[in-house]
Order: C-alpha cells, then sequence, then structure tokens
C-alpha cells in the first residue's frame, strides 16, 4: 500500500498499474484516451472525483502519445483535420478548467462529474452500439462507403470548406473546430481525451474512415490533454502525480500493443466493443450514483434513532 499525497488516500500500487495497462491497451486499439473508462475505475478505487479527473488527464496524455506515435508510423493520421480539431481543442479545455475551478470552490464539482459521465456514456453508447450493429449486419455495405453515397446533408451547406487529401472528405472546416471545443471541454470537466465522442463524429459527421478517424482522434488528444495537465496542476492543484506516474507507466505500454490490433477486425467491430463497454462502465457509474444518496439517507434515520 503507498500513500497519495494529493488524493489521500492509501492504494495499491500494482493494481493502479494494471487498470493503465488496460485502459492504454483500449487506447491504441480504439482511438480513445481511454479516460472514459480509468477515471470511473480511480473513483470506484476511493479516489476523489476532482483528483481522478485531473491526474486522468496527465495518464490520457502518456498513452496517447505512444498510441498516435504507433498510428503515425502506419501514417493513419490526417493531419490537417488534426490541426482544425486542435484550434478548438485548446480553447475549449481552457474554458473547462476555469468552469471546473469553479464548480470545485463551490463543492459541486464530484456530483457534476458522476452525472456528467452517466448521461454522456449512455447516449454515445446505445447510440454507437445501435449503428454499428446495423451496419455489421449488412456485409454488403461498408459504414465509410455507404456514408459517401448518401445524399447532401445540411452539415455539407456550411462555409469555409477545404479538401483533405489524405481522408479524401470536402467539409468545412468549421466542423472539426466546434469537434474539437465540444471534446477539449469535456476533456478538463471529465478527464477523458474526449476520442469517444471524437471518433463517431468524425465517422458519422466529416464521413472519414474508421482508421483514419482512430489515428486523427489520438493526434488531437496528445495536445489537448498536455494543455489539460499543465492548468489542472497549476490551476486547480488536483494532479496526484505519484498516481499520475503508475497510470502513465502501465498506460504507454498497453497502448504500444493495442495499436498492433487495430488492423485486425472491422470498423463496425471496433465499434461495437467500444459501445459496449461505454454502456458498462455507464451502468456502474449509475449504481453507484443512485445508491450514494440512497446509503447517506439510511444513515441519517439511523442517526435519528
Amino acid at each position: 500500500m503507498f500513500y497519495l499525497p494529493i488524493a489521500e488516500i492509501e492504494i495499491n500500487l500494482f493494481v493502479i498499474l494494471f487498470f493503465g495497462f488496460i485502459v492504454g491497451f483500449m487506447s491504441g486499439l480504439f482511438g480513445v484516451g481511454g479516460g472514459f473508462l480509468m477515471t470511473p475505475l480511480l473513483i470506484f478505487l476511493g479516489i476523489p472525483p476532482s483528483t481522478a479527473v485531473g491526474t486522468e488527464s496527465v495518464q490520457i496524455l502518456g498513452s496517447s502519445v505512444s498510441g498516435a506515435i504507433a498510428h503515425s508510423r502506419k501514417k493513419n493520421i490526417d493531419y490537417e483535420i488534426g490541426i482544425f480539431l486542435l484550434i478548438g481543442g485548446i480553447f475549449g479545455s481552457t474554458v473547462g478548467v476555469v468552469l471546473f475551478n469553479f464548480l470545485k470552490e463551490s463543492g459541486d464539482i464530484d456530483l457534476i462529474i458522476n452525472i456528467l459521465y452517466v448521461i454522456f456514456l449512455l447516449v454515445i453508447g446505445s447510440l454507437m452500439l445501435i449503428e454499428s450493429t446495423i451496419s455489421l449486419m449488412r456485409p454488403d455495405k461498408t459504414i465509410d462507403s455507404s456514408f459517401k453515397r448518401r445524399k447532401r446533408r445540411f452539415l455539407d451547406f456550411l462555409p469555409l470548406k477545404l479538401r483533405f487529401r489524405h481522408s479524401g472528405i470536402y467539409i468545412s472546416i468549421l466542423l472539426p473546430i466546434l469537434v474539437g471545443m465540444i471534446t477539449g471541454f469535456l476533456a478538463s470537466l471529465m478527464g477523458v481525451g474526449g476520442g469517444f465522442i471524437m471518433v463517431p463524429a468524425m465517422i458519422y459527421l466529416f464521413r472519414m474512415g474508421t482508421v483514419s478517424a482512430i489515428g486523427t482522434s489520438l493526434f488531437q488528444i496528445v495536445f489537448v490533454t498536455l494543455n489539460v495537465s499543465i492548468l489542472q496542476a497549476t490551476y486547480n492543484f488536483s494532479v496526484d502525480l505519484i498516481l499520475a506516474i503508475f497510470l502513465l507507466v502501465g498506460g504507454v505500454i498497453g497502448a504500444q500493443y493495442g495499436s498492433k490490433y487495430t488492423s485486425k477486425f472491422k470498423g463496425e467491430q471496433i465499434r461495437i466493443f467500444l459501445a459496449l463497454i461505454v454502456i458498462i462502465v455507464c451502468i456502474k457509474m449509475g449504481i453507484e450514483l443512485i445508491n450514494e444518496p440512497l446509503m447517506n439517507s439510511r444513515i441519517i434515520i439511523q442517526d435519528a434513532y
């Protein structure tokens, strides 16, 4: 057992290394930072939600760097789209850290974090599972080719359109900037890389290929989580460096192994796996959120007697 000074609890560091490896593996496989899973796991282990969010950004940074390097070697990153995602991400994450500080001072940050997780994981996980299952049941039409044949949408009429040669798409730069802002904002409030929103958005809204979306997502996550980590450590003092280091070691190793398996699965299969994991974590978070007030009410009743 080891005492964590910022989290103010004792914890088994081998458990942290193991969870870091598992989440890092999924980061490389799914193209997400892994925070959507690691932050709840830290909370389940007794880490205060505010410290879990701030510290997890450091772990996401390390595992995303490792995963992004691996995908860069395979030329899976569209750097042009990544830059516009990054512009929005830096702005959104900076605003989010300021709001995080305000909520922390008011004492509402822990409840807000738990509620946000339940809502976003339920919505994203359900939508991904439904769409991916339907796509997998149509073997004659892959998701990437079917998107390219669809009729024009209102998104296609947005201004400031550019052609991104690597991904073979022609979209407004406002789309990646907006998606970057949303994911950056969530990264600072929820301790996530934002990949569980960004990857589906790039596939369904930008009409990018799944593998390219995964690599580009990791590229943006690297720089946004760097910004969040610095701000959380210096502005909110919510980063436990000892915890972060052990998460980082496990995450970096895991991401290298995970990235090797991306090309071995179909895009639909990858999204189904990710959706199932998201829903499982959502259910666990929801149960914890409901049980806490029930436990508090029982304690109050017992004290009354």
